[in-house]
C-alpha cells in the first residue's frame, strides 16, 4: 500500500502531466488558428487580385460576358469537373435563383450524352483553372460546332479553353492557400467570386426585385423575410385605435381588449397622430390618469410602416427602436393595419 508521501508524489506527477497536456492542447489550438488566419490571408489576396484585374483589363471581358448571357434566348449551362465543377454547381444555382435560368452539366457526363441538354440558344460558362481539362474537350467542340457562345473562367487565355472561348475571364495566377500548392483553395474562391459578380451584375441590369427574389425562394426563413407586411398584419376592428382627446380610462380599456401593447391615436381626418403604449402607462402610474386624455401621454409622430414593405424591414425597425408593434399606414398616414413582434416570430422571421 502506498504511504502518504508516495500519494503526494503521485498526485504531483498527475497534476504536472495534466498541465503538460493542457499546454500541448493550447499550442495545437494556437497552431490551428495561425493556419486559419494564413489561409484567409492567401484568399484575401486572391480577391484583391480579382478586383485589380477587373479594373485593369478583365473588365471589358466581364462586360462582354454579361451581354452574352443577357442576349441569349435560352439558358446558361455551367460546366466543369473536380473542384471547379463543385464551384460551377453553386454558380448555376446562384444564377437560377436571381433571374438567370441556368443549370449545371458535368463535363464528363456531357461526353456521354448530356451534350444533348445544351441547346443552340443557350450559352456556356466553362470553369477550369488550368484551362487544359481533358473532359472539357467535348463541350468545347460542341460549342464551336453549333456556334454556342462560351464564357471561360480560367487562369490562362492561352490555354485550350481560353483560346476557344467566345469570352475569356482570365483570373490572376496566385498562390493556393494549401502549403503544398496542390489543393484548390484560393483559385476556387476566385472562381466563386467571379460567378457571384456575374449573377449580381445580371440581377441589377434586369432590375430583379425583392418580389422577384421571393418567387424563387418561397421556403424557409429567407422566404419568410420576403413576405410583405400586408400579408401578415391585422386589419379592421383588430387595429387598436382611439380618437384624439379620448379619456385615459377608455384608452386603457382599448389597450387591454386589443392586446397589442399599444393604441394608435387618430385625428378627425382619420390620420395617425400618436401612439400610447403600455410602457407609457407604466411610466406615469404616479399621475391621476382618470383626469388625463391620450393627448397628455401619447408619443407624437410614431414609427410606422407601409403594407408593401417586407416583414424583414419591419423586424429591423422593431429592433432599432426596441418596440414590439408597428401601425401600418397608407400614403395619407391613415392606419390600415398593425403588425406585432409575435406575428414575425410566428412566421419565422424573428
Amino acid at each position: 500500500m502506498p504511504n502518504r508521501k508516495h500519494l503526494r508524489l503521485m498526485n504531483g506527477l498527475i497534476g504536472h502531466n495534466k498541465r503538460l497536456v493542457n499546454w500541448k492542447e493550447c499550442m495545437s489550438n494556437f497552431s490551428n488558428i495561425e493556419s486559419a488566419l494564413r489561409t484567409l490571408d492567401f484568399e484575401r489576396r486572391g480577391l484583391e487580385a480579382v478586383s485589380d484585374a477587373l479594373s485593369n483589363g478583365m473588365g471589358e471581358a466581364f462586360d462582354a460576358a454579361c451581354h452574352i448571357i443577357r442576349d441569349i434566348g435560352g439558358r446558361v449551362i455551367v460546366t466543369g469537373v473536380g473542384k471547379s465543377g463543385h464551384i460551377g454547381t453553386k454558380i448555376a444555382a446562384t444564377l437560377a435563383s436571381t433571374g438567370t435560368p441556368a443549370f449545371f452539366v458535368h463535363s464528363s457526363e456531357a461526353n456521354h450524352g448530356d451534350l444533348g441538354m445544351i441547346a443552340r440558344d443557350d450559352a456556356i460558362i466553362a470553369l477550369s483553372w488550368s484551362g487544359e481539362t481533358a473532359e472539357l474537350k467535348g463541350v468545347i467542340a460542341y460549342s464551336s460546332r453549333f456556334s454556342i457562345p462560351m464564357i471561360a473562367i480560367t487562369k490562362s487565355k492561352q490555354s485550350a479553353l481560353g483560346k476557344e472561348a467566345t469570352v475569356c475571364l482570365e483570373l490572376p495566377s496566385v498562390e493556393e492557400a494549401c502549403p503544398n500548392g496542390l489543393a484548390p483553395t484560393t483559385s476556387t474562391t476566385m472562381q466563386m467570386v467571379i460567378g457571384d459578380a456575374l449573377a449580381v451584375a445580371l440581377l441589377e441590369s434586369r432590375g430583379f426585385s425583392a418580389d422577384d427574389f421571393g418567387i424563387y425562394h418561397p421556403g424557409g426563413s429567407l422566404g419568410s423575410k420576403l413576405t410583405s407586411v400586408a400579408e401578415v398584419m391585422h386589419t379592421g376592428d383588430a387595429i387598436p385605435l382611439v380618437a384624439e382627446d379620448t379619456s385615459m380610462s377608455v384608452a386603457v380599456m382599448t389597450l387591454s381588449d386589443k392586446r397589442f401593447g399599444c393604441v394608435g391615436v387618430i385625428d378627425v381626418a382619420g390620420k395617425l397622430v400618436g401612439i400610447l403604449t403600455d410602457g407609457d402607462l407604466a411610466r406615469n402610474l404616479d399621475k391621476d390618469l382618470q383626469n388625463l386624455s391620450v393627448n397628455d401621454l401619447m408619443t407624437r409622430d410614431p414609427k410606422t410602416i407601409t403594407g408593401t414593405a417586407l416583414v424583414a424591414s419591419a423586424m429591423a425597425t422593431l429592433d432599432s427602436y426596441n418596440i414590439s408593434a408597428l401601425i401600418v399606414t397608407d400614403a395619407e398616414n391613415k392606419p390600415e393595419g398593425i403588425i406585432h413582434l409575435h406575428d414575425l416570430l410566428r412566421i419565422g422571421v424573428a
